[in-house]
């Protein structure tokens, strides 16, 4: 009639490694033991970022974002260090160093992963080493890795992403070369139309679905390959990836002002919908892929007639209801309006709306799935008042903050001062607008910061 406790061992590798993890991690530890334990590591890992203001709702959405932004990726290895890699051979961390996988990369590229560079940089680190071991075994970077195998599940190869953002805010625990050589490689290897892409510049629409949104998100991965090398002076690379970069114009059709999808002879695929999901765009309409170039915005703006179309046709995506807030192509949207001086405000205004309308503390409280801490992560982001809009461009979009302070804790290996503290002073508790600015007590006009 008693409490029954029961402790479980488990391993990717063997009956003997789950034993092992069970001695290191359970053995004389009763539940209270485990639980006191388990408090200390979250209350350690929800520190990293302090709030203070807000209402008590405000900071349970916070926290209960932050918490979920903690959650992934999964440890693969042991506690001896052996994990099982994706050609199901097994091989030993260095000491010191984890494998992780279950990498949700179409979707966490966008928020989360930039996140981790503020919050766990060792993570970061053992991260992209993970990366390269699966690129290692199977010839080509992750897209989608669960356990010990690759799913191949969405699109893009995001990986590279992943890597250029942290190599270029200078967290390189790893092996550079190599990764620019896995980087290069994966976006050359045959999926999803990647062949068609390279030789044409685009992905016919006749030939393979979601061509549309590869072509978009390929071009994305290739301006951070160009980042990355141009970063490590490889001229060479950055001069024909930032060629590959602009390959997004070639499915813009002018007189729509969407990106279409694009036959092999040339010619625009029929009929269009703009407010319909079809082949040519993954998971999305053409509306939630309208603006994904978020490499050369300002480029996309010329296209569709400058500043104040795109700016206009931008806002008829929040007015109109065309936004999708359960989904990732269109996450970053609110923050486009900043790169045009005199609309910051917009950025501001859709930003409070959105996370007042889409986020709460009950059990329904994300818009649709969390992905793996990416929608989490663009909740945390965008109370704290900054957004990485475009990941591997070390720069971050700025807000109005929901709390009066904000102190995030940094890792002093990489970043010496230690923190970073966001203040605000607001007349009352519902000014949003953004009247001044400073960085370190000097005037700051731009609504963008860079990492450094």
């Amino acid at each position: 009639d008693g409490p029954v406790e029961l402790r479980i061992g488990f391993s990717f590798v063997s009956e003997e490694n789950a034993r092992k993890n069970l001695e290191a991690e359970m053995l004389g530890r009763s539940f209270a033991d485990v639980r006191s334990e388990a408090t200390a590591v979250w209350n350690d890992l929800l520190g990293r970022i302090r709030v203070e203001g807000g209402t008590e709702r405000e900071k349970g959405l916070f926290y209960s974002c932050l918490y979920r932004s903690f959650l992934w990726p999964a440890l693969r290895s042991d506690v001896n260090g052996e994990y099982r890699r994706h050609d199901q051979t097994v091989a030993r961390m260095p000491e010191g160093e984890s494998y992780y996988s279950t990498f949700s990369l179409w979707d966490t590229f966008r928020a989360w992963n930039p996140l981790q560079t503020m919050v766990d940089t060792a993570l970061v680190n053992d991260m992209i080493r993970s990366m390269l071991d699966m690129y290692d075994s199977t010839g080509e970077l992750p897209i989608w890795p669960l356990a010990s195998g690759e799913t191949g599940t969405m699109i893009g190869y995001h990986a590279v992403s992943v890597i250029a953002d942290a190599y270029l805010k200078g967290i390189r625990g790893y092996d550079a070369d190599k990764a620019l050589e896995a980087m290069i490689r994966s976006s050359n290897i045959n999926k999803k139309g990647s062949d068609y892409y390279t030789a044409q510049g685009y992905i016919p629409s006749n030939i393979k679905r979601e061509s549309v949104s590869c072509t978009l998100e390929y071009a994305y991965d290739d301006w951070a390959i160009a980042r990355m090398a141009q970063a490590m002076g490889r001229d060479d690379v950055f001069g024909e990836y930032a060629r590959r970069a602009l390959n997004y114009v070639n499915v813009f059709d002018g007189s729509t002002c969407f990106f279409r999808g694009r036959q092999s002879d040339g010619n625009w695929s029929a009929p269009f919908e703009e407010f319909a999901t079809g082949r040519d765009y993954t998971e999305a309409t053409p509306w939630h892929y309208r603006f994904f170039v978020p490499h050369d915005v300002e480029g996309l703006a010329k296209l569709m007639g400058g500043r104040r179309k795109f700016v206009d046709k931008l806002q008829m995506v929040f007015d109109e209801g065309l936004y999708d807030p359960a989904n990732e192509p269109d996450i970053a949207y609110p923050y486009l309006f900043s790169y045009f001086r005199g609309e910051e405000w917009r950025t501001q205004r859709e930003v409070r709306r959105l996370l007042d309308r889409y986020f709460t503390t009950a059990p329904d409280g994300i818009p649709g799935n969390d992905d793996t801490g990416t929608m989490s992560a663009w909740a945390v982001f965008s109370m704290m008042g900054l957004y990485p809009d475009c990941p591997g461009e070390p720069y971050y979009t700025l807000t109005s903050p929901v709390f009066d302070k904000v102190t995030v804790t940094l890792d002093p290996k990489y970043y010496p001062a230690g923190e970073l503290v966001i203040e605000t002073k607001r007349p009352d508790s519902g000014a949003v607008y953004i009247r001044s600015m400073t960085l370190g007590g000097k005037p700051l006009k731009r609504y963008r910061i860079g990492h450094d």
